[in-house]
């Protein structure tokens, strides 16, 4: 078993999979539904994918769910490898209003 990729991966993943088991089904039911190798499904259960967008459409379809509830509150500090802080526009804007 692989390490997750970010936090960022292994909390979509568990929502995922908590999406998953709430309707009783295996993951090679969901894969299947998904048009996806079910290793790959397993792989994003398990944060060490990184999906690309019509991946997570594709699944949240396959669960019955709105994509934006398998990816929201992703952002911020910590979510992504290697980035001790997640600047934002803001955080550009108030640098810039500083220099002025």
């Amino acid at each position: 078993m692989g390490t997750p990729r970010s936090r960022a991966a292994e909390l979509f993943g568990t929502r995922v999979r908590e999406a998953r088991v709430k309707l009783g089904l295996s993951q090679e039911n969901i894969a299947s539904l998904a048009d996806m190798h079910v290793t790959n499904y397993g792989r994003i259960e398990r944060g060490e994918a990184n999906c690309e967008l019509h991946t997570i459409v594709r699944l949240a379809t396959a669960l019955d769910t709105d994509p934006g509830s398998l990816i929201a509150g992703l952002y911020g500090p910590g979510m992504l490898p290697g980035r001790r802080r997640a600047f934002s526009a803001a955080d550009f804007i108030a640098a810039q209003r500083a220099a002025e």
